[in-house]
């Protein structure tokens, strides 16, 4: 199973349809909260190429980017290889 790293914030409504979404797929994941926390946000910022929303999401550290993009993988076929 691979590794799935989240980003959220509390109240984010593209967090819980990327948690669902990867929860369909049977996936687990890591969530990291950043709502309170500078430093994990500026980690997030710095893992993900500057972007400042949520969720961002990596699968085996690579960035996937965010709720868009996990579902763009999945439409495209994709994302079941990832996980």
């Amino acid at each position: 199973m691979a590794k799935v790293t989240i980003y959220t914030k509390p109240l984010c409504g593209y967090c819980t349809a990327a948690k669902h979404l990867l929860k369909s797929k049977g996936a687990t994941w890591t969530e990291i909260d950043i709502l309170d926390d500078e430093k994990l946000s500026e980690e997030m910022i710095q893992r993900s190429g500057g972007r400042l929303t949520t969720p961002q999401i990596f699968i085996n550290n690579k960035h996937i980017g965010g709720f868009d993009d996990l579902s763009a993988l999945d439409q495209a076929g994709k994302l079941d290889m990832l996980l």
